[in-house]
């Protein structure tokens, strides 16, 4: 049976010549070494000082492990964030940064916020934690925290929570709402 099957092969190869060489022909131009050589160094050049989301890092407010947070945007009434800073808005969603990097923490911030706003929950709590660094500087992501919320778009204000609610290791943060404005109490 194995005959049969190699004369076949054979005969089907009747008439086909052997390849003269082992390299294909692409077509690709050859490359330019320079040119690559000043791409790749490029690349490792950082520019991400501003990312697309709008969350900057250029400016970080340092803030110290036990400062309370307290801002609100142009226009947000002294009574609301009254009712914010003494936990009297209940907040729809929380979110934990603990042990995030700088660049997970912004991100997951901006996911979540932006899932907030699409429901139109008007307050969440988001916990950032208050750890003292080993080198002796501000805490990192509360620091952070601090700025990237006076940036975003859908932030009306924040303050720090009560004590049961994480104290100053966490925020409360009132959200601009879209479809239900002019409902808030």
């Amino acid at each position: 049976m194995q005959d049969d099957d190699f004369s076949l092969f054979k005969a089907e190869l009747r008439g086909v010549k052997p390849i003269k060489h082992d390299r294909a022909d692409t077509g690709k131009p050859k490359r330019d070494r320079a040119r690559l050589a000043t791409l790749r160094q490029a690349a490792t050049v950082r520019t991400d000082t501003l990312k697309v989301d709008g969350l900057s890092d250029q400016f970080v407010i340092d803030v110290g492990a036990e400062d309370p947070l307290d801002w609100a945007g142009n226009g947000v009434q002294e009574g609301q964030m009254r009712k914010l800073k003494l936990g009297q808005i209940p907040f729809d969603g929380s979110l934990d940064l603990h042990g995030m990097t700088v660049e997970k923490a912004r991100d997951t911030l901006w996911e979540f916020l932006a899932e907030a706003s699409k429901l139109e929950v008007r307050c969440v709590r988001v916990t950032h934690g208050k750890a003292v660094r080993m080198d002796g500087r501000k805490p990192m992501i509360k620091s952070h925290v601090n700025t990237w919320l006076r940036q975003h778009p859908q932030v009306l204000g924040f303050t720090s929570c009560l004590a049961r609610h994480g104290g100053t290791g966490a925020v409360y943060v009132m959200l601009r709402r879209t479809m239900l404005d002019g409902r808030d109490d």
